[in-house]
């Protein structure tokens, strides 16, 4: 059983910065993709940024020039360094993982993100 832990979640003021992260464990046969999401209350989830195994990344235009992913391949990892923060950036942010030998996606629980101004 494949299993995504995020930390890294907080109250921050409006300017600040968050560095989230993602844990993967479990039976890992083959690790694909992996993104950061988030669901704001009362709105659907949607795509932050993701990173391709071979490190290509893709950035939501609304976090371009202040977030930044990147993956630790050898432990299986993945980061979202987030910095000059605004009160849009409330959510919870979810970890999401393509594994397998058809790059299934995984997600984890969550880890809530505030900000205030």
């Amino acid at each position: 059983q494949v299993q995504l832990v995020e930390s890294g979640g907080s109250s921050v003021q409006a300017g600040g910065s968050l560095k989230l992260s993602c844990s993967v464990s479990g039976h890992i046969f083959r690790l694909c993709e992996m993104g950061w999401f988030r669901q704001a209350p009362g709105k659907e989830r949607e795509m932050v940024s993701t990173i391709r195994t071979n490190g290509d990344t893709n950035y939501a235009e609304f976090v371009k020039g202040r977030f930044a992913i990147s993956r630790d391949n050898a432990d299986n990892s993945l980061y979202l360094e987030m910095t000059d923060l605004i009160e849009d950036d409330t959510a919870v942010y979810y970890c999401a993982a393509d594994i397998g030998r058809f790059c299934s996606r995984t997600w984890g629980q969550g880890t809530q993100v505030t900000v205030s101004s």
